[in-house]
């Protein structure tokens, strides 16, 4: 009976607690200094009424020279924060670019010089933000607060949780579309500075037919996956088109950055039980999610799904804790020696190294573990090859940790092959009006040394 009365007293001390802290986007907003530092929720978790509150704010000029920290923006913080007259009051540290930041820039190359981009590595990102920044608020979007005060993160974890953890100030958008899913350390209501309430649908993202190059692709990736093997794949037509194509596995497990219908669809054939993992068995882990509205649906309240923070999940010791891992990912360029530039194109930044080089190295540390790499022969509509003898760009991966290469005309296993055997395999995976470019390059290479 103590126990129990216990509970409803802090329930009870928890709805007057919130009830205290609800207040509009704008008055909330107050809290917000100029000169400061400030994360926001990531893609689906961007909340819309605060980004728009900050941006007319900005726009009053009563906020100046805010530092936003974030990865992977969408057309919530598109359409407010970071529209380009909102620039300089608003300073962007971006730490993976996605097509908000490139749309700026293609309209206004001058945009480029107020976007500061920020090399990390998506596991380093909340350590980056606790340790490294002192954030002094954070923004973000969460599910309604359950009967003991707590605020679930939904599908995005990530950098979130740490930032909204360690923030001076922090602002929550209470939405009761965003999914509530069990995670290690949940918000409580106490540790929020104001709460906003809005009830919009979340960002939806579909995933359209693959094209035959993805399909290809798929069918290699496909048949590196056996029964019991862990999951990590990313967002977009490929992966999907492998998860259809494994959809008669057993106890398959997912273990991943970013979880998608696809995966889930894995989940609803029986493909995935996750028995078999050696880490949080029976449960999807991951640390953010995308879909559209029937897979948020399926994650609300969903047993089977857990999140946990990117620097957990993104860990290489964690990841290879499981057996079986097959991760898989994309890349821009291959060099004749297996290094991948996985983020930079047309002489910009693209995107950034997010967690690659993480679950290569995690995947490969897994027993019996298999990373893949994967990209189409050819960009710009077959006229540019993505297997290059030198890179454009950075190196995401580098050729000590690359595995498996795959594109539609073929899949390479790198591990054990030395400089010349690795460039002859890879000229075997272009498209053939590029080979004999390749080849006469190799030759070359090997005359100037």
């Amino acid at each position: 009976m103590i126990a129990v009365a216990a509970m409803k007293g802090g329930t009870m001390d928890a709805r007057q607690t919130y009830a205290a802290r609800l207040t509009s986007a704008d008055e909330a907003v107050l809290a917000i200094a100029s000169d400061s530092d400030l994360a926001m929720g990531m893609a689906v978790a961007e909340p819309p009424a605060i980004l728009a509150a900050l941006a007319r704010r900005a726009e009053a000029g009563t906020l100046r020279d805010v530092r936003v920290w974030y990865l992977l923006s969408q057309t919530h913080a598109g359409s407010t924060i970071l529209r380009r007259d909102l620039l300089g009051a608003i300073r962007p540290r971006c730490l993976f670019m996605s097509g908000v930041e490139r749309a700026l820039i293609k309209a206004d190359p001058t945009a480029e010089a107020l976007i500061d981009f920020v090399p990390c590595a998506f596991s380093g990102s909340p350590r980056l933000l606790r340790d490294e920044i002192a954030l002094d608020a954070c923004v973000l979007t969460v599910s309604p607060m359950d009967e003991d005060g707590y605020f679930s993160f939904g599908v995005a974890n990530d950098y979130t949780s740490v930032a909204a953890h360690c923030a001076k100030t922090v602002i929550v958008e209470v939405n009761p579309a965003m999914p509530r899913v069990a995670c290690s350390t949940p918000l409580h209501v106490s540790q929020v500075t104001a709460i906003v309430e809005n009830h919009v649908p979340l960002l939806s993202f579909g995933e359209g037919p693959a094209s035959p190059e993805d399909e290809a692709i798929a069918a290699q990736i496909a048949d590196m996956v056996d029964d019991g093997a862990c999951l990590q794949m990313g967002i977009g037509n490929l992966p999907a088109a492998v998860c259809r194509r494994i959809g008669n596995r057993r106890d398959l497990g997912i273990h991943t950055e970013l979880l998608t219908p696809a995966m889930a669809g894995l989940v609803h054939s029986g493909a995935v039980t996750n028995r078999r993992k050696t880490t949080h068995p029976g449960r999807s882990v991951y640390s953010f999610a995308m879909g559209d509205e029937p897979f948020y649906r399926w994650m609300d309240g969903n047993p089977q799904v857990y999140s946990l923070p990117v620097d957990v999940v993104n860990n290489a010791a964690e990841i290879a804790r499981n057996d079986r891992v097959v991760s898989v990912n994309a890349t821009i360029q291959v060099d004749l020696q297996g290094a991948c530039n996985s983020e930079f194109m047309g002489g910009m930044q693209h995107s950034a190294a997010g967690g690659q080089l993480d679950f290569v190295r995690g995947a490969y540390g897994s027993k019996d573990g298999v990373s893949v790499i994967a990209c189409r022969s050819t960009a710009r509509g077959g006229t540019v090859s993505r297997i290059v003898p030198r890179l454009d760009g950075p190196v995401t991966t580098p050729r000590n940790d690359v595995h498996w290469i795959v594109t539609e005309h073929g899949a390479a296993d790198l591990r054990g092959k030395s400089l010349r055997e690795r460039a002859e395999l890879l000229i075997g995976l272009a498209d053939p009006r590029f080979r004999d470019a390749l080849a006469r390059a190799l030759e070359t290479k090997k005359g100037g040394a």
